[in-house]
């Protein structure tokens, strides 16, 4: 068993949770080529982490550990992110510029998006001053511990080359990638399912 318990996040906490991946994801290549201004981007972010994560709220699959220090967000068999109020938040909060690329990548990630029964972790992150002190890999390890409990596969999108790695400690491993001009790529990654 993990070291730390899953707490989770309630609808009256979702503000406490999207501080806390906001300032995970602060220095993120695919999220800050996305919003690059500072400003903007405190004040943009949090909406695109609810549009994409809200799910995991509705289905008590949104878990914390060390006081909201650790994130995961993860959407169970059966449901999905709301696809167009996604698209509405990148909309209205990146450059129009950029629209039109931004939208080819989010084809090609929907196009390398099972279509069979899995998990799916669209967002774990670990405040930025508690990096680095393995609590990101603790609430990982914790979560699958639950999601390997029905024996079905998990599957992700990391937006940083950087987890790759650390995704692959826990049993992921890369099936493909975004490509684009400009927006740094999305790495696809799926871990088989296992039986606790």
């Amino acid at each position: 068993m993990s070291d730390y318990p899953l707490s989770p996040i309630s609808r009256a906490d979702v503000q406490r949770a999207c501080e806390t991946l906001t300032s995970a994801f602060a220095s993120d290549p695919v999220e800050r080529w996305l919003i690059p201004d500072d400003r903007d981007y405190e004040r943009d972010f949090p909406l695109f982490v609810a549009a994409l994560g809200d799910t995991s709220m509705d289905t008590s699959t949104a878990w914390q550990i060390d006081d909201f220090s650790a994130i995961a967000l993860w959407i169970p068999p059966g449901s999905e992110p709301d696809a167009e109020r996604i698209g509405q938040v990148l909309i209205d909060t990146v450059d129009p510029g950029k629209h039109a690329e931004v939208f080819s990548v989010l084809e090609q990630m929907d196009a390398a998006h099972p279509r069979y029964a899995h998990w799916y972790l669209p967002w774990l992150g670990v405040r930025g001053d508690k990096q680095d002190q393995g609590l990101g890999g603790m609430l990982l390890s914790a979560s699958l511990e639950y999601v390997d409990l029905g024996g079905l596969p998990a599957y992700l999108e990391t937006p940083n080359p950087r987890t790759v790695p650390f995704y692959e400690r826990h049993g992921f491993v890369v099936t493909g990638h975004t490509e684009s001009p400009n927006c740094p790529p999305l790495t696809f990654m799926r871990r088989e399912g296992r039986h606790a």
